[in-house]
């Protein structure tokens, strides 16, 4: 009896696909033109997801106006971060347990200095590398 019924399921089960086996199949154009339409719509999704992350992810609120201008390290778990606000500078000492402000500054002043206005803040990789390659010559 047991048999029987398997043979019996196992026909039900192939019969719809043994049916579909006998359609014609596309032709090359109606297969490519079904893969660029869903090509397209995949990186549409992809657009408007990045699009979506970018616009939740943008400050709100009174972060809105902060602007960090760089940040070093002075110890394992000490940094000490230039904030941009409004048209101030603060320095301030991060650490595990507490934020504290260490120096306000003016923008412009900040700008007045002896770096070169046109390389962003932390991002003059080549000047960094010269120093140091000077700091350890001048300690030998």
């Amino acid at each position: 009896m047991y048999p029987l019924t398997l043979l019996i399921a196992l026909t039900l089960a192939i019969a719809p696909h043994a049916a579909r086996a006998a359609e014609p199949t596309p032709d090359l154009a109606t297969g490519v033109g079904q893969m660029v339409i869903g090509l397209g719509a995949v990186i549409a999704i992809l657009l408007v997801s990045l699009w979506l992350i970018k616009r939740l992810a943008a400050p709100r609120g009174a972060a809105a106006g902060l602007k960090v201008l760089g940040a070093v390290s002075v110890g394992s778990r000490e940094r000490v971060v230039l904030i941009k606000v409004a048209e101030k500078v603060l320095v301030v000492g991060v650490s595990s347990a507490s934020v504290s402000t260490l120096h306000t500054l003016d923008a412009a002043e900040l700008q007045n200095g002896d770096d070169d206005p046109a390389v962003p803040p932390g991002k003059d990789f080549t000047r960094w590398l010269k120093l140091s390659m000077e700091r350890r010559k001048d300690a030998q």
